[in-house]
């Protein structure tokens, strides 16, 4: 299949599916007038790819999962499972200070209501 309908197929747009083959991701045949074609194989490849970046990933990060499912192994399996620990640690730190700033908007905006309180009760006397 040629990109386009690869791109329907997956429900992506057929910049994301250049992207991915720029990032190493993805691989095409290419015709002789330089037309990429994909199997089918490709289509589920880019489907787990979008779920991968769903789980907040990095294409990067995505590379160096692959290769447990290029070649499976149960080494590859292990370090898939050891980097997707890592990003999940990682996720977990940011969440933790996301919820910090959420905290510390929390206090500025009571202050600002108390503050605007203060001042609507300064001017009303």
């Amino acid at each position: 299949m040629r990109i386009g309908e690869l791109a329907s197929r997956a429900g992506v747009s057929v910049r994301s599916v250049r992207y991915y083959e720029e990032q190493g991701l993805l691989t095409s045949t290419r015709s002789p007038s330089g037309q990429r074609h994909y199997t089918n194989d490709e289509a589920e490849r880019v489907a787990f790819i979008q779920r991968l970046y769903a789980a907040g990933l990095s294409s990067r990060t995505i590379a160096e999962l692959l290769p447990c499912v290029d070649a499976p192994s149960e080494e590859n399996s292990d370090s898939a499972l050891e980097r997707m620990a890592l990003e999940r640690e990682r996720l977990s730190a940011h969440i933790t200070d996301l919820l910090r700033t959420r905290d510390t908007l929390d206090t500025l905006m009571t202050a600002a209501r108390a503050h605007r309180a203060q001042q609507g009760r300064a001017g009303a006397g």
